[in-house]
């Protein structure tokens, strides 16, 4: 679809300025796609090793508790577990990665996951504890890094349809205006 001009010299001029602009904003896009790249690659990298550890740490959790549960009477067990004397916090800030806004999530545990006795349990629950805290702020950091992703994959899809609607279909329906226009006055003079 061409652009309906009037074939004079303002129409010319006005649509080489237009043309400019949408060739250094094409420039400024696609520089700006390149950065969203890099930084995603950056942080899918993060995001893979980050899942890697937690599900291992997780995996090793899981199976102290599975031993101590097993190796300890169920209401030993239960009662241990029933009462932390410890309150969890998250606090979400924002923080701009290339123009967009991701999540940090500021975590912290006040108190003791370990509010039982040590002679009434096992430890192999202690171990699972003591590794708790480490594993649930790993969590945490790993959900941050997910959004991350989420967020800065929309902005890249975004940018990447803005330069293809620029190089694909603005410019050249400029230069098609403008090579119209000057085989017109061409004609003219």
């Amino acid at each position: 679809m061409a652009i309906q001009v009037n074939p004079n010299r303002m129409e010319l001029l006005q649509l080489r300025r237009k043309q400019a602009v949408a060739r250094r904003g094409h420039k400024l896009l696609k520089d700006k796609l390149e950065g969203l790249l890099r930084d995603f690659m950056r942080i899918v990298r993060e995001y893979r090793e980050l899942r890697a550890s937690v599900d291992a740490e997780l995996s090793g959790v899981f199976r102290g508790l599975i031993l101590a549960s097993a190796s300890m009477p169920r209401e030993a067990f239960l009662t241990a577990l029933a009462f932390p004397k410890c309150r969890a916090a998250l606090e979400v800030r924002e923080k701009h990665l290339m123009n967009v806004r991701v999540p940090v999530f500021v975590f912290s545990i006040e108190g003791v996951l370990q509010s039982y006795a040590m002679q009434s349990t096992t430890y192999d629950l202690d171990l699972a504890m003591g590794s708790v805290r480490r594993v649930l702020e790993r969590m945490v950091r790993l959900a941050e890094v997910e959004k991350t992703i989420e967020l800065v994959a929309a902005e890249i899809e975004k940018t990447r349809r803005r330069v293809n609607a620029l190089e694909y279909v603005l410019i050249p329906q400029q230069e098609e205006a403008i090579g119209s226009i000057e085989s017109k006055l061409d004609e003219l003079e």
